[in-house]
């Protein structure tokens, strides 16, 4: 899962708000029960993320199993146009033609929900909907799953899948500026594809590597970003407020949306506005070479992306959170486990302290994972965090000190030199069991 268990973009799905549909309705969800486990678990946290990621739908690991790719048949002269603008402002040529769909809202959401089964496993998203709520980065009564529906449902104006190589987008052949905004954006997603294969990036997320697909993301959608403002910028034959206004969404205006909880709606459009400010350090610093480079070779954490001085040499040090099942209880066994990066927790930070407070006490990060168990009833989870410094680790410890005393549900933070270990429970009892295995761990 990409910060979540699979891939949380189709294909790379634009989720500019240029165009988008309002607001949802907020999502009517049935109480999510905390998912049945296996008793006991992995030796290890990487070993339980492995253990617990969900194969493949094709079930061939790794792989997302051979699609059909749609012919591109004739390209009508307004997509051509913007094309070639794309390609003047990238530095790039495509290799060979890309398909362009054009669909109404309908075909849309139905494209976007056809896909959702397959992209979000329902059991692997109630796992991880117990542990976030348990960790309190989603209210007690949200559906992780369900919200990322309505977020897809609500925002997707256009994508791109690199399994078929088609681009998909909301509009018509009659091409205004928001239409040529979101047509560059996947245009670009295209061309970088084509010369770069991002397809293999995907499979970082189909493998649970949830920061280095995040990070990934991170130059990908920033890249797209970066090149449609240029090109609506350098190209847009529109009314100058028209230009700006469709820029100033596209650049990350972004409606909140009724239903989806702001901690998952940040996860979702961190990609495109950290993104952008990497790539754009990238293009001043190097230019489309310094960019090229970064596809090829992307950033492996979103640290490197929140700090591009930091790409590519800063890399984190090693976390874990052995298993502690058998100290909880009997049948108590592994629920959800995930890497957890700077934006992780800076997002998790901001739900209850200011920004300038969340940036300054994240910004030290080195590696970070969490691991959840249950009995099936309770949870408990467990989190690891390294720091660059025993100064940054208790800076980040005395911040989840105070954002554990705004919430309503049992914690504890333990600093230990460079470290910060945190522990989520619901109920004390089982936070009285937790706290007691990992002083012994």
């Amino acid at each position: 899962m990409r910060r979540t268990m699979v891939a949380i973009a189709i294909g790379y799905v634009s989720l500019s708000a240029v165009a988008c549909p309002s607001a949802r309705e907020p999502v009517a969800t049935a109480p999510v029960a905390v998912p049945s486990v296996a008793a006991g678990g992995a030796p290890t946290a990487a070993a339980a993320i492995r253990e617990l990621c969900p194969p493949p739908a094709d079930g061939t690991a790794g792989s997302a199993g051979p699609s059909a790719r749609p012919s591109p048949g004739t390209v009508p002269p307004e997509i051509a146009e913007v094309e070639d603008q794309v390609e003047q402002v990238r530095g790039l040529t495509y290799v060979h033609p890309v398909a362009v769909t054009a669909v109404d809202d309908d075909e849309m959401r139905r494209r976007v929900e056809s896909s959702f089964d397959e992209s979000y496993p329902a059991e692997a998203y109630d796992r991880r909907t117990s542990a976030w709520r348990t960790i309190g980065v989603i209210p007690a009564d949200a559906d992780l799953r369900e919200a990322l529906r309505s977020f897809l449902g609500g925002q997707v104006v256009g994508f791109y899948d690199t399994d078929t190589g088609e681009l998909v987008y909301e509009g018509s052949d009659d091409l205004g500026v928001t239409e040529r905004l979101v047509l560059a954006h996947e245009l670009t997603h295209a061309l970088d594809d084509q010369r770069f294969d991002l397809s293999r990036l995907d499979r970082l997320g189909r493998r649970c590597h949830d920061e280095a697909s995040e990070a990934a993301l991170g130059v990908v959608e920033g890249n797209a970003q970066f090149v449609s403002a240029q090109t609506i910028a350098r190209f847009s034959s529109g009314d100058l407020g028209d230009v700006l206004g469709a820029l100033l969404q596209g650049l990350g205006d972004q409606p909140d949306l009724a239903g989806v909880p702001p901690f998952v709606q940040a996860l979702e459009t961190w990609p495109y506005t950290a993104g952008l400010g990497f790539v754009t350090r990238l293009e001043l610093g190097g230019g489309t070479a310094a960019v090229d480079a970064a596809l090829r070779h992307p950033p492996t954490t979103t640290e490197q992306v929140i700090h591009p001085e930091r790409y590519p040499d800063d890399l984190p040090s090693p976390v874990d959170v052995p298993d502690l099942s058998g100290a909880l209880g009997e049948g108590w066994g592994d629920l959800d486990a995930m890497e957890v990066g700077e934006e992780w927790l800076d997002a998790m930070l901001r739900l209850r302290l200011d920004g300038s407070s969340a940036d300054e006490s994240s910004a030290g990060w080195d590696g970070g994972v969490y691991r959840a168990w249950s009995d099936g009833t309770e949870v408990a989870v467990a989190m690891d965090t390294a720091w660059d410094s025993e100064e940054d680790a208790r800076a980040f410890a005395h911040a989840m000190e105070e954002w554990n005393g705004e919430g309503d549900g049992p914690a504890s933070v333990r600093a230990d030199g460079d470290h910060v270990r945190l522990a989520f429970s619901t109920s004390d009892d089982v936070q009285r069991r937790l706290d007691a295995a990992l002083s012994s761990a």
